[in-house]
């Protein structure tokens, strides 16, 4: 048990060192050229290589974890959960170009860092889906992020009860299926993927037996981790009712996304070190300017007008996302 808390102190700890160096010099608001300028002269390819590592001691702190009963199984399959959604984020920005310093660099840190050990698609492929054809074409049909929603039948006429039913799609048995078959079929032609996964599987029974394999990633990559990147989709854009405008960057994304909690500091900062990390809260202003580091999006949200959604909550309330959602589609 001693261990496994001294991992995960441990990888915290070591993940701090990139904060601490794109920290130094951020002002409290700012425009995109200004930040673009700092970010540049602060980029390097050594601090992210510290993060993800943190993060996989992190994981390897929990499987240790998931061999002490019940209660080390759940902290595990939860932590773990919450370390593949932060690898997801941090080789998004590796995506856009923007975690390390170098092209290559990049390239290495998300293959190597997340999407081989979790068996996601070639950085190569995601690239091309999500800055290509995403990016400039959020919320209108041409989006794949919008047809991944109406695959989980959130589309315009959805009963109350579907709509229930698709807010939890992951768990659901649809979904547990598209999940494993996505990764099956991603594996099935690349035997250096099939490795990887063989060996994060091997390593997590290694430190924790079969607690570790079951609670420590296979709970957490089919089913917990994928719902807490669903719920994420949701509160990106106002997907089935935005307002098109035209203008700056800023002020088209403006029209189509939402700012998540932007009255409550405590919801900000449970939300960023669980499901919207790295940034994710703040997916206004990466849409605005896509090439920016997450350290500098809360100067740069602070520098452009408000988005024309800023719900104080998920689920709850008349101003919810859901309840926004739900509206939109009926």
């Amino acid at each position: 048990m001693l261990l496994a808390l001294c991992l995960i102190a441990t990888g915290v700890l070591l993940r701090q060192a990139d904060r601490i160096w794109f920290f130094s010099g951020r002002p409290h608001a700012a425009d995109a050229a200004r930040l673009i300028a700092l970010q540049r002269n602060r980029a390097n390819n050594w601090t992210p290589t510290l993060l993800m590592t943190g993060q996989w001691i992190q994981i390897t702190g929990y499987w240790l974890l998931a061999g002490h009963g019940l209660l080390g199984a759940a902290c595990a399959a939860t932590g773990v959960a919450v370390q593949f959604r932060h690898l997801q984020e941090t080789s998004h920005h590796a995506v856009h170009g923007v975690l390390a310093r170098t092209r290559r660099a990049n390239l290495v840190l998300a293959e190597a860092g997340a999407h081989l050990p979790l068996g996601l698609v070639p950085v190569a492929v995601r690239q091309r889906r999500h800055v290509r054809d995403h990016h400039p074409n959020a919320t209108l049909t041409t989006d794949p992020n919008l047809a991944e929603l109406a695959a989980a039948g959130l589309r315009p006429g959805i009963s109350r009860s579907r709509f229930a039913l698709a807010l939890l799609h992951p768990l659901t048995l649809g979904g547990a299926w598209a999940t494993v078959s996505g990764l099956v079929a991603g594996l099935r032609p690349h035997p250096i993927r099939c490795a990887a996964i063989s060996v994060v599987s091997a390593t997590a029974y290694l430190a924790g037996g079969w607690a570790g394999v079951v609670a420590g990633f296979l709970v957490p990559r089919l089913l917990l981790y994928p719902l807490l990147a669903w719920w994420s989709l949701l509160v990106e854009h106002t997907w089935w009712d935005p307002e098109h405008r035209t203008g700056t960057p800023a002020e088209v994304e403006a029209g189509r996304c939402m700012r998540l909690y932007p009255h409550s500091r405590a919801l900000t900062a449970l939300a960023a070190v669980t499901w919207l990390p790295y940034g994710d809260l703040h997916h206004y202003a990466h849409s605005a300017h896509p090439g920016l580091r997450w350290d500098y999006l809360p100067a740069l949200e602070r520098h452009l007008p408000a988005p024309h959604f800023t719900p104080a909550a998920l689920f709850a309330g008349q101003t919810s996302v859901i309840r926004r959602h739900r509206a939109a589609l009926t």
